[in-house]
């Protein structure tokens, strides 16, 4: 197995501890559970995580066609 050296904050550094003593596991078992858990995660597109936003703001679809929008470009 290939050895990785990562940096946490302080807060984060006890709770991992903790975590792997009320597991009675390594701290290096716990964050290779974890990154396995997050590498499985299916990864949603920017408009899914959106959700119910898109779509709710009213205005032309496209600034570009809007000549209020575009006076003074490229003047």
């Amino acid at each position: 197995m290939r050895v990785v050296s990562i940096k946490l904050p302080e807060e984060l550094d006890q709770e991992l501890s903790e975590i792997a003593r009320r597991r009675n596991a390594s701290r290096s078992v716990i964050l290779r559970e974890a990154l396995e858990a997050f590498a499985r995660k299916p990864r949603k597109s920017v408009t899914a995580a959106a959700g119910k936003l898109v779509g709710s703001l009213h205005g032309p679809r496209d600034l570009s066609t809007g000549r209020k929008h575009m006076s003074g470009y490229g003047e």
